[in-house]
């Protein structure tokens, strides 16, 4: 996620498009090749049959748990509203085109990593609902403040910082999901947040898509942040429980 698309940018800039799609190509054949190698594992213990009824079952619980939807509801707003991606190739025009690009999408890589080297102190942190909207608020705030960056390395600056937030509220989503959710229910409720980890950042680039139409890139990236710390807001309010939800209170 750091390399791939800074060395795809730098393809780009040197040899054009045809070449890079072939390239692309030729690392997906080494990576099926390796995937063939694997062995599946069977699964252990009892599993439970896959029917509709379990997957209502799933959905169910998910919905009258609401430090779940909390968790469910803030990861959406923050990709719906605050997911520029399909601007980057637009945005990096002003900057210097491919090359650049490729250093956009990589940004937000950076900062996930570097939050996920430093994330020592999210152990001492109980308070886990507030601390998602807090992340998920600066993930609203960094993209707002790459869209209004007057130069590239401001712009990168913001991009990578908003990788950071989005990992630190990945950290504590899963810490959540790990203490709330029954193991037996663990794969159902997994999958409701891969539909929505699928589905929200391709909903989020329409959105910031259309609002680009409307009112320029920079406008659609900065309203897409602001409107993300908005709706953060709305969903802790409606849902003080999760805004309250304390892991200390559990032990």
């Amino acid at each position: 996620m750091i390399a791939g698309p800074a060395l795809g940018g730098l393809l780009i800039a040197a040899f054009g498009l045809p070449l890079t799609y072939g390239f692309d190509v030729l690392t997906f054949l080494v990576s099926l090749s390796l995937l063939r190698q694997m062995q599946a594992a069977p699964p252990g213990g009892d599993q439970a049959t896959v029917s509709l009824r379990s997957i209502l079952e799933g959905l169910r619980y998910a919905g009258s748990r609401k430090v779940l939807l909390g968790t469910y509801s803030v990861d959406i707003v923050a990709m719906f509203f605050g997911m520029p991606m399909a601007l980057f190739p637009a945005f990096s025009h002003e900057f210097g085109g491919a090359g650049v690009l490729g250093l956009m999408y990589a940004a937000p890589s950076v900062g996930s990593m570097l939050a996920t080297l430093t994330s020592g102190w999210a152990g001492h942190v109980h308070r886990h609902g507030a601390a998602i909207c807090f992340a998920a608020a600066g993930w609203g705030l960094a993209v707002a403040a790459a869209g209004l960056a007057p130069n590239l390395a401001l712009a990168l600056a913001g991009l990578a910082a908003a990788g950071a937030a989005d990992m630190i509220s990945g950290i504590f989503r899963s810490t959540v999901w790990n203490q709330t959710i029954p193991d037996e229910l663990r794969g159902r409720l997994a999958g409701i947040e891969q539909i929505s980890y699928s589905t929200g950042p391709l909903l989020g680039n329409v959105e910031s898509g259309l609002v680009a139409s409307l009112a320029g890139v920079r406008g659609s990236i900065v309203s897409g942040g602001v409107m993300c710390v908005a709706g953060v807001v709305v969903a802790a309010i409606a849902l003080p429980t999760f805004w309250r939800y304390d892991s200390a209170e559990r032990l």
